[in-house]
């Protein structure tokens, strides 16, 4: 016998309630009034950033037409961070995070503001990009640990998991909105404006800090810094290496970060020489990928982060698809295939973020994640330069392909290493799994 209408209405009407649930969860960390600032702030100069990305590396084939130019700007830039960063994530252990923030966002836009003022008046040169390129990754390589360690004083540890997923969704906003803003603009006023838009959407961000509340900021326990900042940074080595979860991350990191992440090479590159588009396609092309990495980002917001076995092969993914792009032939499927190389990319980028900054203490989250932070941009030297080099001497297609395979290597390399060492140690660390979300919410 069917049961009564209102007997079934509760079921009914908890879809609704069931949806408004898993979005307050997927936005939690925006309920925080600080956080809001940093979301809104970030959002902003983030477009600005990628802007800025996609003109330089549009100036520089206008300029050179080489792409071993390209992946050398993407060198010096990326340089000071595999210099500086483990540096810079001492700092972020001992330093007032937002007035260091304050310093290092100014600086950046100043940077942008000079690089806008040298393509407006026609007396920008090569040397010029190259030495701008060196400043900003030198304020990078400071900047970037601090930020990421700042999260949890916005949001506290309950919702670190969720603030970290919420971060990669405006990365990827704006590496959406960014690219595709910047090719427009490049086609209907010129190069100058991206960049001096850039330098004008650091005012939001510098806006945000400063009307932030300290005193709601989170408090954490943490012991006294002890030695000075080269016992500091080897202290922070040590623990990585040590361990296993840690170390795991870290190799995966490391290898897809170095031969895999340097899209800044990779796709004006694939937009140049194999598919030939002008800047309009160009900027659309990144748009995609950061198209794909936001629906993955907002999905983690909510539903957590993957097991390392899925992390594996979410590395595998990607270094199938990395290939998939160095050989296809036209311009739809390319969209395609940087949307799932986006998608599967977050996935394991923002499952390592967040997982490291549960499991590590407090006193040493600064230094853990400058490492992260050395591993998946400040690899970017090596593996820029490496790309340029290849499609320089064999080819855009033939140098992309053997770096998916590099990354495929790296990725086997990995496995061994989780079967053999770090499987175990992730069995008292649950809190690094899916479930964990609710903690966030």
């Amino acid at each position: 016998m069917p049961r009564p209408l209102a007997a079934r209405e509760p079921a009914t009407a908890s879809a609704p309630r069931t949806l408004r649930a898993l979005l307050a969860r997927q936005f939690a960390s925006l309920a925080i009034y600080n956080y809001r600032l940093y979301f809104a702030g970030q959002l902003v100069s983030l477009v600005g950033t990628w802007m800025q990305t996609t003109a330089q590396a549009w100036l520089v084939l206008r300029l050179t037409g080489s792409p071993l130019a390209l992946g050398t700007v993407t060198t010096l830039q990326f340089l000071p961070i595999t210099i500086f960063t483990l540096f810079g994530g001492a700092f972020a252990d001992r330093l007032p995070k937002r007035r260091a923030l304050v310093i290092t966002q100014t600086l950046a836009m100043v940077q942008a503001a000079l690089l806008a003022l040298l393509v407006a008046t026609g007396r920008v040169q090569l040397w010029h990009v190259y030495a701008l390129a060196l400043w900003l990754g030198t304020v990078n390589a400071f900047d970037g640990p601090v930020r990421q360690s700042f999260v949890v004083e916005l949001v506290g540890r309950e919702r670190l998991v969720n603030a970290v997923a919420l971060n990669s969704s405006i990365f990827n906003l704006a590496r959406i909105a960014g690219p595709a803003v910047a090719g427009l603009t490049i086609a209907a006023v010129g190069l100058s404006w991206a960049f001096a838009a850039n330098a004008a959407s650091f005012l939001a961000v510098l806006a945000a800090y400063a009307l932030m509340r300290p005193a709601e900021f989170h408090a954490l326990p943490r012991n006294a810094a002890r030695g000075n900042v080269f016992q500091q940074v080897r202290e922070g080595l040590v623990y990585s290496a040590k361990t296993p979860a840690v170390a795991f991350f870290f190799i995966l990191i490391g290898i897809i970060g170095t031969f895999g992440y340097n899209f800044t090479v990779i796709v004006p590159l694939v937009a140049e020489f194999i598919l030939r588009v002008g800047p309009e396609k160009f900027g659309m092309l990144t748009s995609a990928m950061g198209a794909g990495s936001l629906a993955a980002a907002l999905a983690m917001a909510a539903l957590g982060r993957l097991r390392p076995g899925w992390l594996l092969l979410a590395a595998a993914a990607f270094s199938a698809l990395l290939a998939a792009v160095a050989l296809s032939p036209a311009y739809a499927l390319t969209l395609a295939l940087l949307f799932a190389l986006g998608m599967v990319g977050v996935a394991f980028t923002t499952t390592i973020n967040t997982s490291l900054q549960v499991i590590v203490p407090d006193e040493l989250r600064g230094r853990v994640m400058s490492i992260f932070f050395l591993l998946f941009a400040g690899s970017t030297p090596i593996g820029g330069y490496i790309t340029g080099f290849l499609a320089e001497h064999l080819g855009v297609r033939a140098g992309l392909t053997i770096m998916a395979g590099l990354c495929g290597g790296g990725t086997l390399l990995a496995t061994a290493y989780f079967v053999r060492s770090a499987r175990r140690a992730f069995a008292p660390l649950r809190v690094a799994q899916p479930g964990a979300a609710e903690a966030a919410g």
